[in-house]
């Protein structure tokens, strides 16, 4: 099994690294191009943005031929494929925020009717004695919102050549890692697949970017990654504490939260653009693109290296997780400031 999986990850990322130059001569060809327009942009140039395709590509060839065909996993595929045909019109469109919110839900309805969802969620004893909660009817709610918010967070990290299809690399070796630990081969494959075709397609993407994966390629990472997590993670109710997903995807979840409760007070759309994302405010005080970028691996490495020591240890993740929030809450407030600061006194 460990080499089928080693197997599946190559199959990836060869597809994925051999087709991503012929996708970027279709986008040019269909207008699938990245035009900077306004502040928000880091790059100074027209650029192809349909990247996602290639990245899908390497990955439903090697999940189809390497997973068992469940009924989940058809959901998965199916739903996947939605969000991709739907980042694609995206690409070369600009389609409104609530048609491809609707689109999401419909896209993520799917694999949940199919059987992926949150039934359980781990909590400490003194919440209940059964050690979890047993979610009933709220299952498919809850799982919804799940699946479209992180396939969002993951759409709104993508604001840096590398980052988004680097910090979703990051997360899915996590994620195979752990599905190895705790035993779960309906997602080590698909996990796998998913890594390597993210590999496959980052040497077109870091700074400057040859490529950029576009809504394609974000709103598929994110549905994947929160579909595995859900089938890999919160499955096992009696293995897995909810903190353990959480640390994995915590970077694109705080930075969406903050996003929304940003846009809230200033009385904006949730859904609006703004230049004041983590990595927008990391750039602004002072760092390269590609410091930035690092910087933000970094802090994502460590996050799931947590997430895969709790999980080793069986160590109770709460204490920890209500540790990095705040450290993580602390560095989005004062962080870029502090960059911003030192940046300042070694220019004068």
């Amino acid at each position: 099994m460990n080499s089928h999986i080693l197997v599946a990850f190559i199959l990836a990322f060869i597809l994925t690294f051999v087709t991503t130059p012929f996708v970027k001569n279709l986008a040019f060809r269909i207008g699938a191009v990245d035009v900077p327009r306004d502040s928000r942009r880091m790059h100074k140039k027209p650029t192809a943005r349909l990247g996602g395709l290639a990245i899908y590509l390497g990955f439903i060839v090697s999940a189809i031929i390497f997973s068992d065909k469940t009924p989940e996993f058809i959901g998965v595929v199916i739903g996947c494929t939605l969000i991709v045909v739907l980042g694609i019109f995206d690409d070369i469109y600009a389609l409104g925020a609530k048609l491809k919110f609707l689109v999401q839900i419909v896209a993520a309805l799917i694999p949940v009717l199919m059987g992926v969802r949150i039934e359980f969620i781990k909590v400490p004893e003194f919440l209940s004695s059964y050690g979890y909660f047993s979610l009933g009817w709220l299952a498919i709610p809850i799982t919804i919102i799940w699946i479209v918010g992180i396939t969002n967070a993951i759409n709104l990290l993508d604001g840096l050549d590398g980052l988004a299809c680097g910090v979703s690399s990051i997360s899915a070796v996590t994620l195979l890692v752990i599905a190895i630990i705790v035993g779960e081969p309906e997602v080590v494959f698909a996990t796998s697949a998913l890594a390597g075709a993210c590999f496959g397609f980052l040497p077109y993407n870091f700074n400057p970017a040859k490529l950029f994966m576009g809504d394609t390629g974000a709103l598929l990472l994110g549905f994947m990654l929160s579909c595995i997590s859900v089938q890999g993670l919160f499955k096992g109710y009696a293995v897995i504490s909810i903190a353990v997903p959480f640390l994995i995807l915590a970077l694109p979840i705080f930075d969406t939260a903050s996003a929304i409760i940003r846009r809230v007070k200033k009385g904006q759309p949730i859904m609006s653009p703004d230049r004041n994302h983590l990595h927008h405010r990391l750039v602004d005080a002072g760092l390269s693109q590609k410091k930035a970028v690092t910087l933000i691996y970094f802090i994502s490495i460590v996050l799931c290296m947590l997430a895969i020591i709790l999980i080793a240890t069986g160590a109770v993740a709460w204490w920890v997780l209500l540790l990095v929030v705040l450290a993580f809450l602390g560095f989005l407030l004062i962080g870029p400031k502090i960059i911003e600061s030192l940046t300042d006194k070694h220019n004068g």
